[in-house]
């Protein structure tokens, strides 16, 4: 299939996801602000008001804020593109089609969506004080690393999915340990030991991710360029491996599907 006409049937399938998705509720396109805004304000209550955390008031909400928002794209994307081939078998079973067409779609429509939820998020952050300024184009090859990193982990889950539903119950598990190992409500660089923070950023992407957002969208500071080239390497390694992968064992992954 031409290259071009592959990431047209991405965009359509996406679009069509994006309306099939609103038209299931009452407030439609609504939710989309919704409820992200709700993980915030639940999450807020439990560790401000409840758990009485060190951080408090405005900064702790903008700091939740810009963890969680980013968070919540990665985490839904992949939950819902790892079992996108699998919720497709009957139109995997009446016409071949590249494997990988029904993750990227579901990258793609969550895509859309987060181009919302970062508007919400520059709007919360202007709310409390936090001007936008010229060290906010640092986001640019943030949020494109991000949506590299995302993109391999959907093409894994989907690729583990199809070959063991078993993973369909691990991913989950999987997002709920980095929802808290990976500083949406601590500050990694809190931790106080130097190397250790080092550590914490190197072995987990998803800390190094979300501290990124933080560094340029609260502090105004410039990320790491280094630890962000080589996540953008090992993320492009890990799409051309699970493409190359999807291709040459495509009627496998079908059958896996309808068996």
């Amino acid at each position: 299939m031409p290259l071009a006409q592959y990431f047209r049937l991405v965009d359509i399938q996406a679009r069509m996801l994006l309306k099939a998705d609103a038209s299931k509720f009452t407030l439609g396109y609504l939710w989309w602000f919704i409820e992200p805004m709700l993980w915030v304000a639940m999450f807020y209550v439990v560790f401000n008001v409840i758990l009485d955390s060190p951080r408090s008031g405005p900064d702790f909400l903008v700091f939740l804020a810009t963890g969680k928002l980013a968070f919540i794209w990665f985490s839904k994307t992949v939950n819902q593109a790892s079992n996108s081939i699998v919720a497709s078998h009957g139109l995997v079973a009446r016409i071949n089609v590249p494997k990988s067409l029904f993750p990227m779609s579901a990258v793609q429509e969550s895509c859309y969506k987060q181009i919302t939820i970062y508007a919400l998020l520059a709007v919360i952050l202007w709310f409390f004080g936090y001007t936008p300024t010229s060290k906010w184009l640092w986001m640019v090859p943030v949020v494109l690393v991000f949506y590299l990193m995302i993109v391999a982990c959907s093409l894994i889950g989907a690729f583990l999915v199809c070959m063991l539903r078993d993973f369909a119950k691990v991913i989950p598990l999987g997002m709920t340990f980095l929802l808290f190992s990976s500083g949406i409500f601590w500050d990694v660089r809190e931790i106080g030991d130097p190397e250790k923070i080092d550590i914490v950023l190197t072995v987990n992407p998803m800390a190094y991710m979300l501290d990124a957002h933080r560094q340029v969208l609260m502090y105004g500071n410039a990320p790491d360029l280094n630890h962000l080239l080589q996540i953008a390497l090992g993320s492009i390694f890990l799409v051309i491996v699970m493409i190359g992968l999807m291709r040459r064992y495509s009627q496998l992954l079908a059958l896996k599907v309808l068996t």
